[in-house]
């Protein structure tokens, strides 16, 4: 161990520490009260435990001792839709902003010799999960590295995930969905030839997260604020239950000029939601 009693490369969380980093100003004049809450909130406590015990994983490796310790068990259905042959993007909605994707990785890991998620800048520090990510980060310094690694990923043999949205979802007139879609996935589902398999997610955040999330539109706020609740939003999830569906594969084909790329994704989504109802019949 190092001389913090921690183990040596490993990144533990430090809200403190980020807050002097980032603002090195504002840092010393925040109350100590102020400290314990956030810390409090993001289950510092708890994550650096977690990583003292398991912290030298990596991959689904890591997912999997992840589910265990916080005892998650899954329903999968339509297990059969699954081609155990064939290169697939796999899309769906996005309800949790942490288990969701994980459980997605854990099952779908088992059943692929290869799964590869496309994540944003800020999952790209996960460390631990970095075998797994490949950045969609278009723009900055690195865009031109992630272009590369998005096109080798997508001629690879591995399986794609990804949450079109790009968000977790909101409440939208009381009911709990993903923003619009991003018509990306279409895109390299015709370039790549890759067919398009839905799945649905069923679970929701608490309404705290939804609360914050509408007070921030409402108020003008362009910041995602409510993603400070994340990691106590998937902390609540311990000995839950999800339900994960998945649907027939879409062949790529399907995704012609009789629509724009953005109908087609929204097409999609309409299927993704559609799988539960379809589990009542």
């Amino acid at each position: 161990m190092n001389s913090e009693g921690l183990e040596p490369g490993i990144q533990f969380v430090d809200v403190k520490k980020v807050f002097h980093q980032k603002n090195p100003r504002l840092a010393p004049l925040i109350p100590g009260f102020v400290y314990r809450f956030i810390k409090n909130i993001v289950h510092e406590d708890y994550i650096n435990d977690f990583l003292r015990k398991h912290g030298h994983k990596q991959g689904l490796e890591f997912i999997e001792a992840i589910i265990a310790d916080f005892n998650v068990t899954t329903e999968i259905i339509g297990e059969e839709n699954l081609p155990l042959q064939g290169r697939f993007i796999f899309a769906g909605n996005h309800p949790l902003g942490g288990f969701d994707g994980m459980v997605l990785m854990h099952f779908l890991g088992k059943k692929y010799p290869e799964v590869k998620f496309l994540v944003n800048d800020i999952l790209m520090n996960i460390r631990n999960l970095e075998p797994l990510f490949v950045p969609i980060n278009k723009h900055g310094p690195h865009g031109r590295d992630a272009a590369r690694k998005m096109d080798e990923a997508m001629r690879s043999e591995a399986q794609i995930l990804t949450f079109p949205s790009g968000l977790v979802s909101r409440r939208i007139k009381g009911k709990i969905e993903d923003l619009p879609w991003k018509k990306n996935f279409i895109q390299k589902a015709v370039q790549y030839q890759r067919d398009v398999i839905p799945f649905h997610f069923s679970g929701r955040n608490t309404s705290h997260f939804y609360f914050l999330a509408n007070l921030r539109k409402f108020l003008g706020i362009k910041s995602n604020l409510e993603m400070f609740l994340l990691p106590d939003e998937t902390y609540r999830h311990r000995n839950k239950k999800l339900t994960l569906i998945f649907g027939k594969p879409i062949p790529w084909r399907t995704f012609d000029h009789t629509k724009s790329p953005q109908e087609w994704a929204t097409w999609v989504r309409n299927i993704v939601y559609s799988l539960p109802e379809k589990e009542r019949i």
